[in-house]
């Protein structure tokens, strides 16, 4: 069966070629879906027929986000430690400790419902595409089963067992470290397509994080890494030396590190969420985007220091406080997470892609910096399915 969306006041397509600017933007717009790709883009007066139609009233419409970065796989609650922060208290990576605790006690049903909790919540909020880390068990058995819980929901999954040191590793780290490379990254591989690691003070310096992303790389992994998050470090160098899908927060960079991933493929993946919760230093969005490196917005949704699943409020905060225009951030949390994750079929609406597409109740996408806080998606189709 084939589906027009007809009477989409603008609609992002993310190639120029397609209508005005780089998001490609056409007015009056239709789409055509048939099965789960898009079929045919244009003005809504130019549209073929169709099997079904259905009418946007001139709402906009744009591709469904791809959040890149989030670790879903979780149990329990770190409200206290949240209010601690807003009350003085500074962040640093030893809080996934309580995560990891509860999430080792927790049973698979659990786990799972909460991941499916928290894709239902994303998806109404115009996700269609959800990368979902591993990281909260740091054994091999709790790495592996998280890693399996969320392929069973997401094509996009990473594993990350150097997420931090285990706690019975806290006088070992090398062997924590042998661990990631060997017995875990055996278990946990078959399960996951990414390997990434928290290359920063507090969970792995720059050799250990090495050793596991050429373990992971070994086994077919392809790595990425969060980088320069809490201050300057080696992560945004390797993460461009070992050919890293992406380099993840870039709050912290040097001019060699903007250049690196200026003339690299490595992208930019900012995580404003985080420092929204942390009320740390935001990341100089205006700085990567005129070096011409490539950038992608993702929400970092984890219970710790970015509990948020909302593209859209990290567009707002893109715009309000990291430089980037409302287009620029639209375009990092579309084709940006689809560039961070190595796809073509999704993060923009071509004939061919994916047909993984929202619509807004507002005239224009630039509602979604506008209008904060406010829940603007009405309508999302993944895979061509209606699905909100």
């Amino acid at each position: 069966m084939s589906t027009a969306i007809i009477n989409i006041s603008s609609l992002v397509t993310n190639d120029p070629s397609l209508g005005e600017g780089p998001l490609g933007l056409i007015r009056d717009a239709a789409v055509v879906i048939d099965g789960d790709r898009i079929a045919w883009i244009g003005e809504t007066s130019k549209a073929p027929a169709t099997d079904n139609a259905v009418d946007a009233e001139g709402r906009a419409g744009l591709p469904g986000f791809v959040d890149s970065h989030s670790h879903l796989v979780f149990a329990g609650d770190r409200t206290a430690e949240f209010n601690a922060r807003m009350s003085g208290r500074s962040y640093s990576a030893g809080g996934i400790r309580t995560t990891v605790a509860a999430t080792r006690a927790a049973t698979d049903e659990e786990l799972e419902a909460n991941l499916l909790r928290y894709l239902r919540e994303a998806l109404r909020q115009g996700t269609t595409t959800l990368e979902t880390k591993s990281g909260y068990g740091l054994t091999t058995h709790d790495e592996a089963r998280a890693l399996r819980i969320a392929a069973a929901h997401t094509d996009e999954v990473t594993y990350l067992g150097a997420h931090i040191v285990a706690p019975e590793f806290a006088d070992d780290p090398a062997a924590y470290v042998a661990l990631v490379t060997g017995e875990m990254l055996d278990a946990c591989a078959p399960h996951a397509r990414w390997v990434d690691v928290f290359c920063e003070r507090g969970a792995f310096d720059g050799d250990q994080a090495r050793a596991v992303l050429e373990a992971g790389r070994e086994r077919g992994l392809v790595p990425r890494v969060h980088a320069n998050q809490l201050g300057h470090g080696p992560g945004v160098q390797l993460a461009v030396e070992v050919g890293a899908a992406s380099a993840d927060h870039c709050t912290h960079l040097t001019d060699a590190d903007v250049d690196a991933l200026a003339s690299g493929d490595t992208v930019a993946t900012l995580l404003p969420g985080a420092e929204f919760s942390t009320r740390a230093q935001w990341p100089d969005a205006r700085r990567l985007l005129d070096a011409g490196a490539t950038v992608a917005l993702s929400t970092d949704c984890n219970p710790g220091s970015s509990f948020t699943s909302s593209m859209p409020f990290c567009i707002a905060l893109a715009v309000r406080d990291m430089g980037m225009t409302p287009d620029e951030a639209v375009l990092a949390a579309t084709a940006g997470g689809a560039a961070a994750l190595r796809r073509t079929d999704i993060g923009r609406l071509t004939p061919g892609a994916r047909a993984d597409l929202a619509l807004l109740d507002a005239p224009s996408h630039v509602h979604l910096a506008y209008r904060p806080g406010v829940p603007l998606v009405s309508a999302v189709w993944r895979q061509g399915i209606r699905a909100l």
